[in-house]
């Protein structure tokens, strides 16, 4: 199948348990093109079996691997694969993909390493026990995927677990992935949206700031706002490094406001049991759907989202033309 920049084999005829390097799997496609492939499983086993075999695979053609798996099955790869190489890498997918919008710049990164080359990678940012967030800005990553490698060399799988995520993970993998690989078979995705289309449920308006939230305007200076995040996030005991850097974070997104807006905006930070919440509004619009997922130097514009990515463990983003709402997740508690 072909069209917006993919080459996708399919290979509904083919055997159960075909392997991922058979004539007609996903890396067979023509070298210069996106292959991007939701892996859908329901037994470890089989997992870490076609994984293997995928990166073996990818290795005997010359195609440098980025495996990025969380918990368990991530070190059983690692078992069976032996320790990283010039060809070989594997990610922290439990800590860096906590905020999804930090996996495109590190794939990124790894692409840029290796010119020349296709790639190979491995990145299951949808697991179980994610919040529900978590999982929505998961699934954005999904789709912007396919915007961010259109025209890159590379195949690009991500595991779903069938028996432990809920329907509505698996129906976004179906909207944002060209293709499905199941049982060893590689099929197009009939409830795929198209490049860049974000799925509606990732764009749907955040909650409004529960009651006890402290809410105040912002104008023309943001020491009000640092002082009140400073003060709110160390009462609760965040450890030092983590008050700065989540008040690095509100700097950036309300100097933004100063930067680019007239008439200011509102913050707010509360807290749950879990983490420190902080949200900014008012009358921008970011334009660019990868903005925070490119580096940028210090000077150029966007390099501000950026570090909120990098430090932050979850960002949410909506907007248009009513204007752009973010919200900064930091955890609270030890950090890995």
């Amino acid at each position: 199948m072909h069209g917006e920049g993919y080459t996708v084999s399919v290979g509904g005829d083919a055997p159960a348990r075909a392997g991922l390097d058979a004539p007609g799997a996903p890396g067979a496609a023509d070298g210069g093109s996106l292959s991007h492939l939701a892996y859908l499983y329901d037994d470890e086993r089989d997992f870490v079996s076609d994984i293997t075999a995928f990166a073996a695979a990818g290795r005997r053609n010359a195609e440098p691997v980025f495996l990025a798996v969380p918990g368990r099955r991530g070190a059983l790869l690692r078992e069976r694969l032996g320790a990283e190489s010039g060809s070989l890498r594997y990610g922290a997918m439990a800590e860096t993909g906590r905020n999804p919008a930090r996996l495109i710049p590190e794939l990124r990164e790894f692409i840029d390493q290796h010119p020349g080359h296709r790639i190979r990678y491995v990145g299951e940012a949808v697991w179980a026990g994610r919040t529900a967030a978590e999982l929505r800005e998961a699934t954005r990553h999904e789709a912007l995927i396919n915007l961010a490698f259109a025209t890159t060399p590379a195949t690009i799988l991500c595991p779903y677990d069938l028996t432990r995520l809920p329907p509505s993970a698996i129906g976004g993998a179906r909207h944002t992935h060209p293709a499905i690989l199941r049982d060893g078979r590689t099929r197009a995705a009939s409830g795929y949206a198209g490049l860049g289309v974000i799925p509606a449920e990732c764009e749907a308006p955040l909650s409004d700031p529960p009651a006890g939230a402290e809410i105040i305007d912002y104008r023309t200076s943001l020491r009000e706002v640092r002082a009140l995040v400073a003060d709110h996030s160390s009462t609760l005991g965040l450890p030092g490094e983590q008050v700065t850097n989540l008040v690095i974070a509100v700097g950036e997104i309300t100097a933004n406001t100063l930067r680019h807006t007239r008439a200011g905006g509102t913050f707010g930070i509360w807290h749950t049991a879990d983490e420190i919440i902080c949200q900014a509004h008012d009358q921008g619009w970011i334009t660019d759907p990868l903005a925070g997922r490119t580096r940028q130097p210090p000077e150029a514009a966007g390099h501000g989202l950026w570090v909120v990515n990098q430090v932050c463990d979850l960002v949410e983003i909506r907007t248009g033309r009513a204007g752009t709402t973010i919200r900064l997740h930091m955890r609270r508690g030890p950090r890995a």
